[in-house]
């Protein structure tokens, strides 16, 4: 947990106190006038009821009682409030606090986004036909790499993608539907559209329609796709070797594991490119990087370093695996690599060698041990399978494909 969080949980824990605190005050005060709070629904009314019938005359007469109490109510009486357990607290000075006032913002705010702005959010996603969406922006990120955003129907809807999973996005070429599947980069916190992130290829084919499209044209989409499925505290460790356009799975599950205080997951992340102008969402990887230090760590490895490069140099090693991923047969960990198949070969091979669990080449559902397999181009496969902790002299290096 980081200090913003903490001091949050501090901060909530505190407004809790004083509400319980202004609670056995208001008890206190009742039962001094003679009422009891687990009697509430019947104050004014005797515990045995007479048979005469209860007159107007006695509601108002309870009216009275109550607007009296309420009338000599004093802002001195909450400076020294006994707080049962905890000891005396000056309620008027902490009510007033700045950190008492952010949180009760806070706490409103976050109310009123739960009750008001989810409410009714849809997700248009559907497994079983496809939908089209309208491109709404093209962000460019280098020379052949863009971020796509396409709306959805509705501004309050959401793409409801499970973290872990996939989409596949269909275009007709040359007269034949090809179909290919991506992770978004977005989540389930951005309403009204979704972020698609795509590398063109000279020979791609679906990467040349998305290149192609104009602001308004659409794509066909179907999903939710894919066996695997975040979910917090799945393991104690998750370890990431990704390649190139490999990030854009692996910062759906980052994302997730890291923005819920309660999930305790750490993160590892092996990046590997060509050129330092080649790391993919790094603004965002480095963000994340600062504000839970804690808990997620970054190697960035490249073929062609700059002058003064502090990461990994050349393709990522058998010593870079054996130093930064523990091994999943042996801890409560799992090990996931998104990247070309070249990189996904090599890999496998240090694997082997540093005697790690490995794949196996036949897929089974209900495997723990998963390979998924992201066909983004023709002539680019983006290769990515989970390492998790089991019995793995059962599973013999078996793969699932999700």
């Amino acid at each position: 947990m980081n200090r913003p969080q903490a001091a949050f949980l501090a901060s909530l824990l505190f407004t809790f106190l004083s509400l319980v605190a202004l609670l056995h005050y208001f008890d206190k005060k009742l039962k001094a006038a003679g009422y009891d709070v687990s009697n509430l629904i019947l104050i004014g009314l005797p515990q045995n009821p007479p048979s005469d019938p209860v007159t107007m005359a006695d509601f108002q007469t309870i009216q009275a009682t109550i607007v009296d109490t309420l009338k000599n109510l004093n802002v001195d009486d909450f400076r020294a409030v006994q707080v049962p357990g905890i000891g005396t607290y000056d309620l008027v000075e902490f009510a007033s606090s700045p950190a008492f006032l952010v949180t009760a913002a806070i706490v409103t705010a976050t109310a009123f986004y739960s009750k008001v702005l989810h409410t009714g959010r849809t997700k248009p996603l559907n497994p079983n036909a496809w939908q089209e969406y309208p491109l709404e922006k093209k962000i460019v990120v280098s020379h052949n790499t863009a971020i796509y955003r396409f709306t959805l129907p509705h501004q309050q809807d959401v793409l409801g993608l499970p973290v872990g999973q996939h989409i596949s996005v269909s275009a007709e070429i040359n007269g034949k539907d090809v179909v290919r599947s991506y992770t978004p980069i977005s989540n389930d916190d951005d309403r009204g559209h979704f972020d698609l992130l795509i590398k063109t290829y000279e020979k791609g084919n679906i990467s040349r329609v998305f290149a192609s499209l104009k602001l308004g044209e659409t794509i066909r989409v179907k999903g939710p796709k894919g066996n695997f499925q975040y979910s917090p505290g799945m393991a104690d460790h998750i370890s990431m070797i990704a390649g190139g356009t490999g990030i854009t799975p692996m910062i759906q599950i980052i994302r997730a594991a890291l923005r819920n205080p309660f999930d305790k997951t750490t993160v590892t992340l092996i990046y590997a490119n060509v050129n330092e102008e080649d790391i993919l969402l790094k603004d965002d990887l480095e963000e994340l990087l600062d504000v839970h230090e804690a808990k997620f760590k970054i190697l960035y490895v490249l073929n062609n370093p700059p002058p003064g490069w502090k990461g990994g140099v050349g393709f990522v090693t058998k010593e870079h695996i054996k130093e930064h991923v523990p091994n999943p047969a042996t801890t409560n960990s799992k090990l996931l690599f998104c990247g070309p198949p070249p990189m996904i070969g090599a890999m496998k091979k240090h694997l082997e060698e540093l005697k790690y669990p490995a794949p196996r080449t036949v897929s089974k559902a209900g495997d723990q041990v998963m390979y998924n397999m992201l066909m983004t181009e023709s002539i680019l496969t983006i290769l990515c399978f989970f390492l998790p902790r089991s019995s793995y002299s059962k599973l013999k290096g078996d793969i699932l494909v999700v």
